[in-house]
């Protein structure tokens, strides 16, 4: 007679979660599953051991009483609301589970870098001086353009490439020359049943200077893998181990990721090209598949660093003059002449952008037909 065991309905939904499992082929895996979670059956200990293998959850777990919490052996960035999340097949959110696709992926990549380590220290190799070279109160152009001369990635080289694809091996390719052991991969492991979610997380990097590993997941457009690649190497710049999704809440929760994310932006897409790219007189929504395609970066990056340039027009340029400007509908008098300048926005140029006319001092008094009148009282006897 088969022997079965009473396992809680709580570790089964625990597993269910954890096992990253989609709904649509659930009961077609499970068929006993909801006997099981109803309490109208027990499974027998060879199910046990199957659900255990196919959920990826180790046997032991389910002799508990409770589900085990799990935690992320790194730092963790990712949030919705205010908590590091999962969901679950049904949508709701768990926020305690972790799941084994991401666990086992992190694992994997620990247990690299240990013998990357150990490979490095017996081969006499040096630390990587630019691990931690950076904190987040490192203006944001220092460390990009300090990235840029150590991976390489100029305007010229990042022109050789066509698509994204390209650009994504040259970025990874001058990563791995510089020292840093780059991973990129959609599945867990070789199994490619076990396919990683870009909802889940994007990447993540493990820092050490003897050992720098970064981990982006393959299963998430070109695009934006070439974003999650410069954002967790901007996390080795930082000197910093994370695990990262780069969502917006996240960047704008935590000032670490949005330090990182603007790094990234500004390696990608740096502001005084994008100005000099971008025109003013056409709609940025015309732009931006042209934009992103130069930039080989998706187009929520080219949105992220028209915001910036705005930004930079106001700090750079007299903000509170433009402002009056457009509050009032005035007109602004300057001696200032538009121009390419990269080291200073011009008034004209902050004007131009938003839509406020900028008239030089002749301009202005020819338009308001000013005139010089002599007083007769004023000139000598010569004159007369």
């Amino acid at each position: 007679m088969p022997v079965r065991v009473d396992v809680p309905p709580s570790l089964l939904q625990w597993a269910r979660t954890r096992s990253g499992i989609e709904a649509a082929v659930w009961e077609t895996r499970f068929p006993q599953y909801k006997k099981w979670l109803n309490e109208e059956t027990k499974p027998t200990f060879k199910q046990l051991e199957a659900f255990a293998r196919k959920t990826h959850t180790p046997i032991g777990y389910f002799f508990l009483e409770t589900p085990p919490r799990e935690e992320v052996p790194i730092p963790d960035f990712r949030t919705v609301g205010d908590r590091p999340v999962v969901e679950d097949q049904t949508g709701s959110i768990a926020p305690t589970v972790v799941s084994a696709d991401l666990l086992d992926t992190l694992y994997t990549c620990q247990a690299r870098q240990d013998w990357y380590r150990e490979h490095q220290l017996q081969n006499a190799e040096e630390p990587l001086s630019f691990v931690a070279r950076a904190t987040i109160n490192t203006s944001i152009n220092e460390a990009a353009d300090h990235m840029r001369h150590i991976l390489d990635w100029s305007i010229e080289s990042r022109g050789q490439y066509r698509d994204w694809d390209a650009a994504l091996t040259h970025l990874r390719e001058n990563a791995e020359a510089a020292g840093i052991l780059v991973m990129i991969s959609g599945i867990v492991g070789s199994n490619t049943h076990r396919k990683l979610k870009p909802s889940e997380f994007r990447g993540f990097a493990l820092v050490d200077p003897n050992a720098a590993i970064v981990f982006v997941n393959g299963a998430d457009s070109k695009s934006a893998q070439v974003f999650t690649l410069a954002h967790e190497l901007a996390h080795i710049w930082l000197g910093q181990t994370a695990l990262s999704d780069i969502d917006q809440e996240s960047t704008q929760r935590f000032r670490q990721e949005r330090w990182c994310n603007q790094v990234a932006a500004e390696l990608l897409v740096p502001i005084e090209e994008f100005r000099r790219t971008y025109d003013s007189s056409i709609s940025i929504r015309e732009q931006l598949e042209p934009l992103a395609k130069r930039f080989l970066v998706s187009t929520q990056v080219i949105l992220g660093q028209h915001e910036a340039a705005k930004h930079a027009f106001a700090s750079a340029a007299d903000s509170f003059l433009i402002a009056h400007a457009m509050v009032g509908n005035h007109k602004v008098v300057t001696h200032e002449r538009a121009g390419n300048s990269r080291r200073k926005i011009k008034i004209p140029d902050a004007a131009r952008a938003k839509n406020v006319d900028c008239l030089d001092p002749f301009e202005m008094l020819r338009r308001e037909g000013a005139r010089f009148v002599l007083d007769n009282t004023l000139i000598g006897p010569r004159a007369r």
